[in-house]
């Protein structure tokens, strides 16, 4: 059994959505298929401005009702085009899939899948033409997994199928050493650690969803990221770091340009600030990214700095401008003149030059580094959004990712 995925991207037209039905057909003359499909190019967007034309702060749950439906029309094209060359297939909604999720609506997470309906149409002959992106409560409300949410979806079932491979079709050849938009000289890396691919993911590669890839290297799902429009092309392959040969330095180079700094100025210096700071952000869903307390002299304030996604700055200025009142705080600053460059590689660890010359070869280059922040295998910092695509050429560079 294979699962394959397609975005918005590979069934954005009915000649493309034609061209997915080719590739599935000729899988399902070897294997049992099971396709999960995103809603076709930029409908989910298009439903999401639809509801807030009708309200400024549409209800979450019927929110989710109304995304839904952009993976109800791929999937029952998707399985009519099939048809038509000669294959049995049949269309699955999350709720018809055995797909329960948690109680979170626009954010849910899967909880489990019964899969017995879709043993039942493999068995019988069908392809399965998964929605991807959504699921149902226990109680039977219709959810939404977020953002990447087919990838997850893909994955989540290849797990529970014991699928022997999990192939998501997208519109590049795979993963590459960066952004080939942006760097003309990027590689295509034919296979890439889960741990890698992760941080990737999570510092602004687009290819995949975090969430997949936590999913896939959880369970060892084999994933392989392949192109709609070259489905002859091997594409990258997930595996674990213990399987590399090599663990590169850095293995490639990533921008998120979604970034904003803020700063709460003169925190009073006391036990649980940093709790009701960050809790008022929570609140109102605001994720954090990279943080920095900067203590003053006098040792009795500080001053708090963090990045947020530039899309969530409004809800956060407005969640620190009230707390910064309650707790004493001298004001909030805000910067959305911010972009987050990011290296990633397995061996960065075992490497501990690599921070000083990337800073230095920035420094060199007259590119202010704002913040920093690192883990074992990633090392990112924001520079101003004007320099940040050529921060990314000359990091890819300096690290020769070309070769």
């Amino acid at each position: 059994m294979i699962i394959q995925k397609y975005g918005g991207t590979s069934v954005k037209s009915i000649a493309r959505i034609k061209n997915v039905a080719a590739i599935i057909a000729e899988a399902a003359r070897k294997e049992s298929v099971v396709v999960v499909v995103s809603a076709m190019g930029d409908t989910t967007d298009y439903l999401s401005k639809l509801a807030r034309q009708v309200s400024d702060w549409p209800n979450r749950r019927e929110l989710d009702v109304l995304l839904a439906t952009g993976e109800q029309i791929s999937v029952a094209l998707v399985a009519m085009a099939l048809g038509d060359l000669g294959i049995k297939a049949v269309s699955l909604t999350g709720a018809q899939l055995g797909i329960t999720t948690e109680s979170i609506h626009t954010a849910a997470r899967i909880v489990e899948i019964d899969t017995d309906r879709i043993r039942r149409s493999l068995k019988d002959g069908f392809v399965v033409v998964a929605a991807g992106f959504q699921g149902t409560t226990d109680q039977g409300e219709v959810t939404t997994l977020g953002r990447g949410g087919s990838d997850t979806t893909a994955v989540a079932l290849a797990a529970a199928l014991g699928a022997s491979a999990c192939d998501i079709f997208t519109d590049v050849n795979g993963v590459y050493t960066a952004d080939p938009n942006i760097v003309p000289t990027a590689r295509l890396l034919k296979e890439i650690a889960y741990e890698e691919m992760l941080e990737m993911a999570r510092v602004g590669a687009q290819v995949l969803h975090p969430r997949a890839v936590e999913l896939a290297r959880k369970h060892r799902i084999g994933v392989r990221v392949r192109n709609t429009f070259d489905a002859n092309h091997e594409g990258t392959i997930l595996k674990g770091a213990e399987e590399m040969e090599i663990a590169r330095a850095v293995s490639g180079v990533t921008l998120d340009r979604d970034q904003a700094r803020l700063v709460i100025l003169k925190v009073p210096d006391r036990p649980g600030i940093a709790g009701e700071i960050f809790g008022a952000l929570a609140q109102r869903s605001v994720n954090v990214d990279m943080i920095i307390q900067a203590f003053h002299e006098a040792s009795v304030v500080n001053d708090i700095t963090f990045t947020v996604k530039r899309s969530d700055l409004a809800a956060a200025r407005a969640a620190l401008d009230q707390v910064a009142g309650n707790i004493g705080a001298e004001g909030v600053l805000a910067d959305e003149d911010a972009a987050k460059v990011s290296i990633v590689g397995a061996g960065l660890m075992d490497q501990p030059d690599v921070a000083a010359r990337m800073f230095s070869a920035l420094g060199q280059a007259g590119i202010n580094i704002k913040m920093i922040s690192t883990s074992e295998i990633r090392i990112s910092c924001v520079v101003s959004d004007h320099d940040a695509e050529r921060a990314v050429r000359l990091v890819h560079d300096l690290f020769h990712l070309a070769k």
